[in-house]
């Protein structure tokens, strides 16, 4: 994944998710946030998307911060593979979006906590390892996890 092989850099973008993560409850959603990167010409990274949950507010079960950030990223380059791209997000991303992820040809993952429940990057599935599947990708998890496990604790907490 080149320049995001650095533990610092990757620090620093998971916290670009985090934020983006921290706007959700506002509506009322999952605080999960979602960046998709892209390497330029010069070497440099750029963040071309960013999205945080929005299945309450649009009341679209597809709403999740992956599908929108891919989407979003996908249009902003004038095309769906993405293989020239990582994605950030700060919760393992589930079924759907990581075979959102194995179809748009993602460069990378990149993720935070990982989700014991619903995660398809490395906990119940993993997507972009099965060599079944037409497209594999690096994947790095764990960045930033404790601050994206109280992230959703915060929100959860006081639901229960």
């Amino acid at each position: 994944m080149g320049a995001l092989d650095d533990p610092v850099v990757l620090d620093a973008w998971m916290d670009a998710a985090l934020a983006e993560a921290a706007l959700a409850p506002a509506h009322g959603d999952v605080p999960i946030g979602a960046l998709v990167l892209r390497t330029v010409a010069d070497g440099t990274v750029r963040q071309i998307a960013a999205r945080h949950n929005e299945r309450e507010l649009r009341n679209d079960p597809t709403a999740h911060a992956e599908m929108l950030a891919l989407r979003d990223a996908a249009e902003q380059i004038g095309s769906w593979r993405l293989d020239e791209c990582v994605l950030v997000v700060t919760l393992e991303p589930c079924t759907m979006c990581a075979g959102a992820a194995l179809n748009a040809r993602i460069g990378g993952v990149v993720f935070g906590a990982p989700d014991l429940r619903f995660g398809a990057l490395g906990s119940r599935y993993h997507f972009l390892a099965d060599p079944r599947l037409n497209h594999q990708a690096p994947v790095t998890s764990g960045v930033r996890a404790e601050a994206a496990v109280t992230l959703l604790q915060s929100f959860f907490t006081p639901r229960r």
